[in-house]
């Protein structure tokens, strides 16, 4: 069954860029596109969708309030944000909202490919060192909206859980974490899954940014 993707950007020729090559591959399909916020909304209304590729400055509605709205339906589509990083502040604020990760608007054909796949399939498409980077960068200039109800979620991990996840948002890989705690790789998998679980979080990102907003790490830390 091909992935359904909807594209969300005011500027027609990039939609255009994107779907042309989405097209060529045979397991996706560019079921839905909108203009800005508002017309996603409403399309997707409408619409089956998997994964969304979301620009963040859009008219009307900016992709990260459109992607908050997207993200507290039941079952929503997966949404990968679209930025410019080293210009656009709102990546980190994307990645509260509810995106499984974001890209930059120039990133290669193949590299884009594989992110929807991933994100299709269930995981982040943001590496953690590259996640870090931004939270690193970020962070700071936005409000803190943990503290003690946050900080009582942390208290249903293990303390192994609890340390793999301080690992999970300080940039180790899986295999990394594995070297550093002297454990499988697979044992590693099982405790990230149980963070997930236990946190009611929907992937690594989502890991990164609650860590942060409870100072279980810290910005360049």
């Amino acid at each position: 069954m091909s992935i359904r993707v909807m594209l969300v950007d005011d500027q027609v020729l990039l939609r255009t860029g994107f779907r042309m090559v989405l097209a060529a591959q045979p397991d996706m399909d560019v079921v839905a596109e909108a203009g800005d916020g508002v017309e996603a909304l409403e399309v997707l209304r409408a619409s089956a969708v998997d994964v969304v590729l979301m620009d963040v400055r859009m008219p009307k509605l900016d992709g990260v309030e459109t992607t908050r709205r997207i993200c507290q339906d039941a079952n929503p589509p997966k949404v990968l944000i679209l930025t410019t990083f080293d210009l656009d502040e709102y990546a980190f604020s994307g990645l509260k909202a509810g995106a499984s990760g974001f890209m930059l608007k120039d990133v290669p054909p193949g590299e884009l490919l594989a992110a929807i796949r991933s994100v299709h399939s269930g995981d982040a498409v943001v590496a953690p060192s590259t996640t870090r980077r931004l939270l690193d960068r970020f962070a700071p200039m936005l409000p803190n909206t943990g503290g003690q109800p946050q900080n009582k979620r942390l208290e249903r991990l293990t303390d192994r859980e609890r340390e793999v996840m301080i690992l999970v948002a300080q940039g180790l890989s899986n295999g990394e974490i594995a070297a550093r705690l002297v454990l499988s790789e697979a044992t590693v998998k099982t405790h990230v899954g149980r963070i997930l679980t236990k946190l009611e979080l929907r992937d690594r990102v989502q890991v990164v940014v609650l860590a942060y907003e409870t100072g279980l790490v810290r910005a360049g830390g």
